[in-house]
């Protein structure tokens, strides 16, 4: 320890772990709550009227837009709160993990063009157990017995809620979302990446390989052409972009100070009351056993809480 001068300064409460993981919590909360009424409203609505109705389906297009906003607000983070601190990580490894981030994102928002948002949700609630498992056998983690049964009883609750055969893209998006925690993990461990420039890089990357796809399968000028006929929409996907870039934010901040784990785990916590949200909002019906599924769900992650302890790696 310094003595000396400032050395009787009490530490500011961001230092506490405590007061970051509540806000951290809390931004994921509040942000992706909206976020997820924002993404029904927009992928499930109907546009027109008659026989003239149709159903939004540009998924690509829609995550492309989610990315560029992120870009943007991600570039005003760093320039108000990093300036030029210097970046280390790789190029290599902001792209490849920006291929298993865009893979998950696209994946879950086309889920949602055949099945309810509840159904969806209860899906990637699944997420902590890819994230275990590619942490175990790739990066060597251990994990304690009351994390493994935990995730056990989160296996075995969303395990009745996927019997639906169009979950296959669900399934999909969980295993890329695996990928990118891993990804993620490498960055965090080897070159300290913070928060802000996973951010950017990963959602620059996601930009270009999106925009390059949607150009190719001229997915683009079929929604240009659909904002013409309702404009509405572009007031909704821009607050999803928003709501997406500041939730991203405390995603990666999350990722950074806790891991990939505990993000996982605070996200689908979170999903429990997204769920009751899209219940109430847009009366989507879920049966016995999906409600059963999901108790078993959200009572693993609260054990987790209670009971789970902090990963120990094996290997420096």
């Amino acid at each position: 320890m310094v003595a000396g001068k400032g050395a009787g300064k009490g530490a500011s409460l961001w230092d506490s772990t405590r007061i970051r993981f509540i806000v951290c919590f809390l931004g994921v909360f509040v942000c992706y709550f909206y976020y997820g009424i924002l993404q029904e409203t927009i992928t499930r609505g109907d546009y027109g009227h008659g026989d003239k109705k149709e159903r939004f389906r540009f998924a690509r297009t829609l995550v492309c837009i989610q990315c560029i906003i992120s870009v943007l607000f991600s570039k005003i983070l760093i320039h108000f709160f990093e300036g030029s601190k210097p970046d280390s990580t790789k190029s290599w490894l902001y792209g490849l993990c920006s291929l298993s981030y865009l893979g998950a994102m696209v994946s879950s928002n086309s889920a949602l063009q055949y099945v309810n948002y509840p159904t969806q949700v209860l899906g990637k609630s699944c997420k902590p157990i890819p994230v275990m498992i590619l942490g175990v056998t790739i990066l060597r983690k251990r994990y304690s017995l009351a994390k493994y049964l935990c995730v056990l009883l989160i296996v075995g609750g969303v395990a009745l809620t996927m019997l639906h055969p169009l979950l296959s893209s669900e399934l999909v998006s969980l295993t890329l979302d695996g990928l990118t925690g891993v990804a993620q993990d490498h960055m965090r461990a080897r070159f300290q990446t913070s928060a802000n420039h996973m951010m950017l890089n990963i959602n620059m990357w996601s930009t270009l390989v999106l925009g390059l796809a949607l150009l190719w399968t001229g997915e683009v000028w079929e929604f240009l052409s659909f904002t013409e006929r309702y404009p509405s929409i572009i007031y909704n996907i821009l607050l999803f972009g928003l709501t997406s870039a500041l939730g991203q934010t405390f995603i990666f901040m999350t990722v950074v100070n806790f891991g990939p784990l505990t993000c996982s785990i605070v996200t689908t916590t979170r999903k429990f009351f997204t769920i009751l949200g899209s219940v109430i909002l847009f009366g989507n019906l879920m049966t016995s056993m999906q409600w059963i599924g999901t108790i078993l769900v959200f009572l693993g992650l609260g054990l987790d809480a209670k009971f789970g302890k902090t990963p120990r790696k094996t290997t420096k």
